[in-house]
C-alpha cells in the first residue's frame, strides 16, 4: 500500500517518481486495450451543487430514478468488494459515487477499482441517497477523461507549506477549500465592481501597458525595448494619465480594471504586478468619489460574503456606509497631539518631525513633512473605514487645489485596518498649474526625492484642450480582496504571485541583444511600514532608513 502523503507538503520526490512510474504502466495498459485516457470532450448535464440543491432533502434510501451525467476529479476512493464508493469533486462541490458490481458488471468494477486519486472521470448514473443518508450517484457507466500521473497531497488535512502553495498554485487549489473560497471572493469582487460602475454609466476601456514614459504614480517602472521601433519603453505603473486623456476626449465616465507593474521590493502588501481599478467622472469631485467608493466596497462585500461586516484584528468592522471623514490635520492633532499645516515654517515642521522621530529630506517643504508625520502617527491606527481628506498640495501634483485653502488639495485616501485601500482626487484640470507642479517635481527629483512625479509634457498638452471638472478614484483590488477574505498577505489573493527563485534553481540567462526582454532586476531590500510604494535613494537625508512616501492610485 502506498505510503501516506504529508499534510504539509507535496509528496516526496522518491514517492512521486515511483508512483508516477506505476501510473505510467497503468496508462500504457489502457492504451494497449484501445482505451483513450485523454479524450477530447465529455458532455455533462449537471454539477454537484445542482444535485445537492435539487435532491438534498431526500431521506436515506431514496431512489429518484433521475439519470444524470457529470464530471470531476476523484478525491476519495473506498473499496468494499462488490460495492465501491468514491468522491467526485467538480468546481461546485463534491458528490458520492456508488459502483455496484450487479449493475455495472465485474469488468467495469475492476476498471473502476484501478482508478487513482486525482484522475478526472465522467460518469452516468442515477441519483439516490445511501442508507447512511449520503446523496450519491449510482453508476451506470464511467469514462476516464484525464489520467493523473502524480499523487495528490493529503486532501484530509490540506496543503500548508507556503512555498509549495504559492509555487504550485494548482496543488493549493486542489488541496485547500479555503484557497478556492478566496479566489471565488476575488472573482465576485471584480464582477461587482464592474457592475456598480456600469450601472452608473461608466464605460470600461483599455489603455496601453507599454508606454514611452511611466506616470500617474511614484514608483520605479520595468523597462523593455521595442525592436521594430528601436525604442526603450516602460510597463505602466498606473492607469491615470491615459484615462484622463479620454475625459479630455469627451468620454465623460470611464474606468479600467487592469494589471500595473512596479519594479520594487516584495513584502506582504506588495507584488511587482497587481490589479488596480481607476475610474474618472466628468463634472464630479472627490466628494462624488467618496460616495462611489462606499458603493463599490459595500456592494462587493455583500456579493462576496453576504454581509458588510468583516473581522479585523478580532473585532467586527462594518463596511456599510457612511464612513468617517477626517482631514489629515485633524488626525495628526488627534493622534500626535500637534498642530500642523503646509503653510507653517519649514523649521517648525522639521522640529515636530524630529520630536516624533520622523525623517525628512532637505528638499522637502512643510507639506511633505506633514504627510510623513501623518504616516507615522495615524495611518496604522485607523481600523474602521476612514476617508483621510485634504492632503498637502506638495504631496499631490495631480490633484486640484482645495477650494477653501490653496495650501491643500482635494484628495482623500481610504484607510481600513491601517492600510491604504483607495486614493482619489478632484483632478487638477488647469494646464498652467499642472505645468508648474511638474516643474516643482523636477526640482524635487534633482534634490534626491526618488518619489517625485515624472514630468509629462504630452499630458499637459492634452489638458490645454480642456479637461472638465473631474473626480478620479483608484482602488487596489488585491487589497480589497485581502480585506474581505481576511488574509494578511497579498500572495494569498494573487493566483501566481512573484517569488524569489528556489534555492538551487538555475540562474536566469541574460537575453540576447535585441531580444526585447523586459528587465526585471528588482530593487534590493524591502519596503518600510507604509502601505504606499517606497524606494531607496542615495540623496543626503536628515536621518537614514525611512524612505519618502509615494502614491498608489
Amino acid at each position: 500500500m502506498p505510503e501516506p502523503v504529508s499534510a504539509t507538503e507535496e509528496p516526496s520526490t522518491s514517492f512521486q517518481e515511483s508512483e508516477r512510474a506505476h501510473r505510467l504502466q497503468k496508462l500504457e495498459a489502457l492504451r494497449a486495450r484501445g482505451i483513450q485516457p485523454y479524450p477530447a470532450r465529455f458532455d455533462r448535464d449537471t454539477t454537484a451543487a445542482e444535485l445537492h440543491e435539487r435532491y438534498g432533502d431526500l431521506a436515506a434510501g431514496a431512489d429518484t430514478s433521475a439519470e444524470v451525467r457529470l464530471a470531476g476529479r476523484l478525491v476519495g476512493l473506498r473499496r468494499h468488494g462488490g460495492v465501491d464508493f468514491a468522491d467526485l469533486r467538480d468546481e461546485t462541490g463534491t458528490i458520492q459515487l456508488l459502483a455496484d458490481r450487479s449493475l455495472v458488471g465485474a469488468d467495469a468494477l475492476r476498471d473502476f477499482a484501478t482508478l487513482d486519486l486525482g484522475d478526472w472521470i465522467g460518469v452516468t448514473g442515477t441519483v439516490i441517497v445511501s442508507q447512511r443518508g449520503e446523496l450519491s450517484v449510482r453508476l451506470a457507466g464511467f469514462e476516464l477523461l484525464s489520467k493523473a500521473l502524480r499523487p495528490l497531497p493529503d486532501l484530509r488535512h490540506g496543503l500548508t507549506d507556503p512555498e509549495t502553495r504559492y509555487r504550485q498554485r494548482y496543488l493549493d487549489l486542489i488541496a485547500n477549500e479555503r484557497t478556492r473560497q478566496i479566489f471565488d471572493i476575488r472573482s465576485k469582487v471584480i464582477a461587482t465592481t464592474r457592475r456598480v460602475l456600469t450601472e452608473r454609466g461608466f464605460r470600461e476601456v483599455e489603455t496601453p501597458v507599454l508606454l514611452g514614459q511611466a506616470g500617474g504614480a511614484a514608483a520605479r517602472p520595468f523597462y523593455t525595448h521595442h525592436n521594430a521601433l528601436d525604442l526603450d519603453m516602460t510597463l505602466r505603473i498606473a492607469l491615470e494619465l491615459p484615462l484622463k486623456r479620454l475625459i479630455v476626449g469627451d468620454m465623460n465616465r470611464v474606468f479600467e480594471i487592469g494589471r500595473v507593474f512596479r519594479n520594487e521590493g516584495l513584502d506582504t502588501r506588495h507584488n511587482p504586478e497587481f490589479t488596480e481599478l481607476e475610474a474618472y467622472q466628468a463634472f464630479g469631485d472627490y466628494h462624488d468619489m467618496m460616495e462611489l467608493t462606499e458603493a463599490i466596497v459595500s456592494a462587493a462585500a455583500l456579493d462576496a460574503l453576504g454581509t458588510t461586516v468583516v473581522q479585523i484584528e478580532g473585532r467586527d468592522v462594518d463596511l456599510k456606509p457612511p464612513w468617517r471623514r477626517a482631514t489629515m490635520t485633524e488626525l495628526i492633532k488627534e493622534n500626535a497631539g500637534v498642530d500642523m499645516h503646509p503653510s507653517m515654517p519649514v523649521a517648525q515642521a522639521r522640529a515636530i518631525a524630529d520630536k516624533l522621530g520622523v525623517e525628512w529630506l532637505e528638499v522637502w517643504g512643510s507639506g511633505k513633512i506633514m504627510s510623513e508625520v501623518y504616516d507615522a502617527s495615524s495611518e496604522h491606527l485607523l481600523i474602521e473605514p476612514t476617508f483621510v481628506m485634504d492632503h498637502p498640495r506638495e504631496t499631490s501634483p495631480l490633484a486640484k487645489a482645495h477650494r477653501d485653502d490653496p495650501a491643500l488639495v482635494e484628495r482623500f485616501e481610504l484607510v481600513v485596518a491601517g492600510r491604504e485601500l483607495a486614493n482619489a482626487y478632484s483632478e487638477l484640470n488647469d494646464p498652467v498649474d499642472q505645468a508648474e507642479r511638474f516643474r516643482a517635481e523636477a526640482v524635487l527629483q534633482a534634490g534626491g526625492d526618488a518619489e517625485a512625479e515624472p514630468v509629462d509634457d504630452d499630458y499637459v498638452h492634452a489638458l490645454e484642450y480642456g479637461l472638465p471638472p473631474t473626480g478620479g478614484l483608484g482602488i487596489g483590488m488585491d487589497r480589497l480582496v485581502m480585506l474581505l477574505a481576511g488574509v494578511d498577505t497579498i500572495r494569498e489573493v494573487i493566483l501566481f504571485p512573484t517569488l524569489r527563485p528556489e534555492a538551487g534553481a538555475p540562474e536566469a540567462k541574460t537575453p540576447p541583444a535585441g531580444a526585447g526582454m523586459t528587465h526585471v532586476a528588482a530593487e534590493a531590500g524591502r519596503r518600510g511600514r507604509s502601505s504606499r510604494p517606497r524606494r531607496r535613494t542615495r540623496a543626503p537625508r536628515r536621518r537614514s532608513g525611512r524612505r519618502p512616501a509615494g502614491r498608489r492610485r
